[in-house]
């Protein structure tokens, strides 16, 4: 064994972790409401952080306490799972809220890291559609039929039209609306996080819910039989 080999630190894995984000400390303080001094003497290791805190710390940046030890450099390539889904609206899981019809595509695959969404978007105001919605992860949204609106924690509102899109942090306060005299819309959007229980965090914002019953799809964003019971977003 070489004794040179030095093993991550948690100060090493803190910076890599930040890093990755392309956080300033500011930013990652503000985060976390840990000190930008402490974190800095963490990361220098000249401070660690008792176990209430890296939970703290792990909750406040929605990941997994297990990725403050792991080593990035170290991991190794995934095995070829060869999984495969063919996304047919028919088959998604149907969920109703009162701002969102959502349709979730591939629903039979299990620990997906991607999940691949159509909506359809009927909220017309900030008013209307209420609290902004958080989650883990990141996701990007493409404009099919119709206009939104899309309203965010830190930036103005923006508008897109059909074939425009954006890409976003979805830690960050959103919603999307239909734009001025756009009735509905409808948008393809994919949601990504390392967490492998995206899928059910995701379904846990609207409630309990129900896979959709076969139907016949219409061309636009066709409905099921089934849908969500207690909807919240």
């Amino acid at each position: 064994m070489d004794m040179k080999v030095r093993h991550p630190t948690l100060g090493s894995l803190l910076r890599s972790l930040r890093a990755r984000h392309g956080w300033t400390l500011k930013e990652m303080s503000e985060r976390t409401a840990i000190p930008v001094s402490t974190l800095s003497k963490v990361e220098h290791d000249r401070l660690t952080l008792s176990y209430d805190k890296l939970v703290h710390l792990s909750q406040r940046l929605n990941i997994r306490i297990s990725e403050l030890f792991a080593d990035p450099a170290g991991n190794v390539d995934a095995a070829v799972t060869a999984r495969r889904s063919i996304g047919r609206v028919i088959d998604a899981v149907r969920v109703n809220t009162k701002n969102y019809d959502y349709f979730y595509m591939c629903p039979e695959l299990r620990k997906k890291r991607m999940i691949p969404i159509l909506t359809r978007i009927r909220a017309k105001s900030a008013e209307e559609f209420g609290e902004l919605v958080h989650h883990s992860g990141e996701e990007y949204i493409y404009v099919l039929e119709g206009s939104i609106r899309v309203i965010t924690e830190f930036y103005d509102p923006v508008i897109l039209n059909v074939g425009e899109s954006i890409y976003l942090d979805s830690n960050m306060g959103h919603g999307y609306l239909t734009a001025e005299g756009c009735d509905e819309a409808t948008v393809l959007g994919v949601c990504s996080s390392p967490d492998e229980s995206l899928m059910q965090s995701l379904l846990s914002l609207h409630g309990e819910v129900e896979p959709a019953a076969s139907s016949q799809p219409s061309e636009t964003a066709p409905p099921a039989k089934k849908a969500a019971k207690k909807a919240k977003r």
